[in-house]
């Protein structure tokens, strides 16, 4: 019996020491940070299509409707609005993609922090008000462009800089957050199935249509 109790005291002793490290060195407990998926702003879309119907009026646009692209938001939440002026409400949502500056093409790492130039070669989007006239043939997506005019200083080199509208394969129809969509040189890029719903919208329109690009 004598050995027996001398190791149910050597366990109780060890049980008591590591009990008394912990107590001394206690064990960090780790959490994992969810990022909060963010939300587009109604209101603030609403707030941006009336000053949109002013200007379309006064530069003889299209009243029907026009292209809100929100670029505030995570690349990987719908951010493009095909806003309808006579609903006053968004009639359609998609992703959209920008410009990848010194970041690797295709890539997202700009994806909630994009940079804007309006200089030829800096591979970034512009911010500003576009009208989309000039439909034409695109080596990308469904094979269809739409040139886009800038209207303001901040975008003025659009045509120089070939900034276009057009679709890309690479582009998905469902919102990929955390992930970004991924980036290319410039130009507002959509899902293919996204240009084949705005695309006759656009072709049908009796006034070229307003694209406002804002951050």
């Amino acid at each position: 019996m004598k050995p027996v109790f001398l190791f149910c005291t050597f366990l109780l002793a060890l049980s008591c020491g590591k009990d008394q490290v912990e107590r001394k060195y206690p064990v960090e407990e780790t959490s994992v940070t969810v990022e909060k998926k963010p939300k587009a702003d109604f209101h603030r879309i609403k707030t941006k299509a009336e000053e949109a119907l002013k200007f379309c009026r006064s530069k003889n646009l299209s009243t029907d409707f026009c292209i809100l692209i929100d670029m505030s938001l995570h690349s990987g939440i719908k951010r493009f609005f095909v806003w309808d002026f006579a609903k006053q409400a968004v009639a359609k949502e998609y992703l959209v993609g920008h410009g990848c500056g010194f970041n690797a093409w295709s890539s997202d790492e700009s994806r909630d922090h994009p940079r804007f130039s309006n200089e030829d070669g800096s591979h970034l989007s512009s911010l500003g008000k576009y009208k989309l006239q000039g439909r034409g043939y695109s080596e990308w997506g469904i094979n269809v462009k739409y040139l886009m005019h800038g209207l303001e200083e901040t975008n003025s080199n659009a045509l120089k800089r070939f900034i276009v509208f057009h679709s890309w394969e690479m582009m998905s129809d469902e919102e990929v957050f955390p992930k970004g969509s991924p980036e290319g040189w410039g130009c507002p890029t959509i899902s293919n199935n996204a240009m084949k719903e705005i695309d006759p919208m656009i072709q049908n329109s009796a006034k070229p249509v307003l694209m406002w690009i804002y951050n």
